[in-house]
């Protein structure tokens, strides 16, 4: 299969959707299956992972309905608090739901030294038990954190959402490059190919401005730990589908077709057990 690891649907409210600010105004409008499906088709993909926006159970069993309506959607990651006390009632109450894969936590929006908490490191490890998956949503500050959670959870299966955030913009590289050297150490963990336009001038990117990025997210994780993700429909604060999938297809037209294989849909597959 041809997958999209990484996109999402929403009911825009404002209230519920405050990240989404008047510099994202085009992105202020429903988002749902429908808008969705064809420009999956046109662009040669056979599916998708529906991923976490709110912090709620609610948008859990709202996605997995979707995902029964919707054929194309092949998983779910949602949310869960990982530090409750009754998390393992909890997991147990979604394992019911097959294409439920994961769960991500927005800690780009938590303080650093989050990830780092006893409670949250406990929470992560029972995830193992389920078989469940676990999206790190992280800027660069918080590699530090993410290098401490992935060296404390070896049994863990982790993905970088968004090739953690790099500052595009501004070309900043080093230090993000040393930690996710660190991080890929650890086979358990791999990365997604997304996100990245949001990350850059949104007006005047040109695609040469995240080949350096690739070029080490490729040398440290390899062919075989990464996964593309379009991020639709945040990416289009940035640019059409069309426009962030060329930047990845230009890129990587190098890699053979079983090497492009994996990145489009088979590492997907077998990362979140589509």
């Amino acid at each position: 299969m041809t997958i999209d690891a990484h996109q999402h649907f929403w009911h825009y409210i404002a209230k519920d959707y405050a990240w989404i600010d008047d510099s994202m105004r085009v992105i202020q409008r429903d988002f749902l299956p429908a808008d969705l499906e064809p420009i999956l088709q046109k662009n040669g993909f056979d599916g998708c992972v529906l991923v976490q926006v709110n912090q709620t159970e609610q948008e859990n069993l709202d996605f997995l309905k979707f995902a029964e309506l919707y054929s194309f959607i092949k998983g779910v990651v949602g949310w869960v608090d990982l530090k409750a006390e009754n998390l393992w009632e909890r997991l147990s109450y979604f394992k019911q739901f097959d294409k439920l894969k994961g769960f991500r936590h927005i800690v780009q929006g938590e303080p650093v030294g989050f990830m780092q908490q006893e409670s949250f490191i406990k929470g992560i490890k029972k995830l193992v038990d389920f078989d469940y998956t676990y999206d790190i949503l992280i800027y660069p500050k918080q590699l530090r954190d993410a290098l401490h959670l992935v060296r404390q959870c070896p049994d863990n299966k982790f993905v970088i959402d968004h090739i953690a955030k790099p500052d595009i913009k501004n070309k900043e590289v080093n230090k993000w490059s040393n930690y996710m050297k660190e991080i890929a150490r650890h086979k358990n963990v791999f990365c997604k190919i997304s996100g990245m336009v949001t990350e850059a001038d949104w007006y005047k990117w040109k695609k040469e401005d995240f080949y350096i990025y690739l070029d080490i997210v490729l040398e440290f994780f390899g062919t075989d730990r990464i996964m593309y993700g379009s991020d639709w429909p945040v990416c289009l604060v940035a640019g059409a589908y069309e426009e962030q999938l060329s930047i990845v297809q230009s890129y990587f037209d190098k890699l053979n077709k079983t090497e492009k294989d994996k990145l489009f849909g088979g590492n997907a597959t077998h990362f979140y057990s589509l």
